[in-house]
């Protein structure tokens, strides 16, 4: 997958078990939640699974079971919102994110998702906003992811000076950043900007660790500005430190 149109994204559909205690007449436990609502959750962890697979027949099977048994989970909703968007169907899909987000409007990973769903779909300035709003969510502990996804869909959209500002954004929210690092440097190659794609790469790898996904720029880099000593420099120290990596399997290609 191309940087211009990697997302990064999370829908944490976690199982959380009912809790269980006694009494001490040894009358039946009680129970936090019900049967319903745990088997719930069961099914969604089950349907995110066969989702993140590829299995999209075993997938909706789960997640529909889920939605009778509990309509109010936003989880199942957002889900299936995912589901349907992998699968083309528009329509169902935006139906769910947009139900997810009416059961939990201050949910920021619900609408971090909705925001990419918005984006892949052409629509770019309802993304660019609710990952903007997904940012300045105080209880959103990661601005930097949404605004470097804010930077993707400028940048898949042609609008190259405002996804400069949203990745330049992100690396200052969190300076290791490295995804974002690598976005606005690569962005900066595909503009010619040799000198401005060096500083990024440079201003990283000499404040922080190693990261593949740098080391791998920071090659395209040099080799864009024909500087073989920083080639092999940078090179030798992808091999060294990430031997099997993906990136370092990626050196043989421009």
């Amino acid at each position: 997958m191309s940087n211009s149109t990697r997302w990064i994204a999370g829908l944490a559909c976690c199982l959380l078990a009912g809790c269980i205690t006694s009494t001490k007449d040894g009358s039946k436990p009680l129970k936090s939640e019900s049967q319903e609502d745990q088997a719930a959750k069961y099914n969604i962890q089950l349907g995110t699974a066969y989702l993140q697979q590829g299995n999209y027949a075993l997938a909706k099977e789960k997640l529909e079971r889920s939605l009778k048994q509990n309509p109010k989970d936003p989880n199942v909703h957002t889900s299936l919102g995912l589901l349907y968007d992998r699968t083309g169907d528009a329509k169902l899909a935006d139906k769910h994110f947009r139900e997810a987000l009416h059961l939990a409007p201050d949910n920021p990973g619900i609408s971090n998702n909705y925001a990419i769903y918005l984006c892949k779909n052409g629509r770019v300035d309802e993304g660019v906003t609710r990952f903007l709003a997904v940012a300045n969510n105080k209880f959103y502990n990661t601005p930097e992811v949404a605004l470097t996804n804010a930077g993707a869909c400028l940048r898949n959209a042609k609008r190259l000076d405002e996804a400069q500002q949203k990745f330049a954004g992100a690396i200052r929210a969190r300076p290791n950043y490295s995804e974002a690092t690598v976005q606005l440097a690569t962005l900066h190659l595909e503009q010619n900007k040799i000198v401005e794609a060096r500083q990024v790469v440079d201003t990283y790898l000499n404040a922080f660790k190693p990261d593949p996904d740098v080391l791998l720029a920071a090659v395209r880099v040099a080799r864009a500005s024909q500087d073989r000593m920083s080639e092999e420099k940078y090179s030798r120290a992808l091999r060294l430190e990430f031997p099997d990596s993906a990136q370092t399997r990626a050196l043989k290609r421009p």
